[in-house]
């Protein structure tokens, strides 16, 4: 199988996340509930959440890669570079943090040409599981 881009591997953590909240919401609403009672940062901690799926979707909106000229060569550089850092990373270990920030932005970039495939689907999931979040809520 071959390695899932950035935006491939987001589509999958969403999906898991909105299946589990599909088939758990019923049942642990009540336990949320409950635990703000004791704990009211537990309604912040979904507040948090779902401004930072809020912030996820703008991004996914803004992302318009169609137009950009030579993106597919670009990303086929980039998919290049993770081999490299590892390497580099073995004999530069105090400049892991760099590398890691490196890797951060190939990984983005090498994924972009796949975005407008899936951006649809992603935002969509961002909806469904702002709306179940919401709903957890006291």
């Amino acid at each position: 199988m071959a390695d899932q881009n950035l935006f491939e591997q987001l589509k999958g953590v969403l999906t898991e996340f909105k299946t589990f909240l599909d088939q758990n919401v019923a049942t642990i609403k009540p336990a949320i509930q409950a635990i703000a009672a004791l704990v009211p940062q537990v309604t912040e901690l979904i507040d948090l959440l779902t401004g930072l799926l809020g912030k996820l979707k703008t991004e996914l909106n803004n992302l318009d890669v169609g137009a950009i000229p030579g993106l597919g060569e670009v990303a086929q550089f980039t998919g290049m570079i993770p081999a490299f850092l590892d390497a580099a990373k073995k004999i530069l270990p105090d400049e892991a943090a760099s590398i890691d920030s490196i890797a951060s932005v190939a990984d983005v970039v090498t994924g972009l040409p796949s975005v407008d495939a899936i951006k649809a689907e992603l935002i969509s999931l961002i909806d469904a599981i702002s709306t179940h979040l919401n709903s957890l809520k006291p």
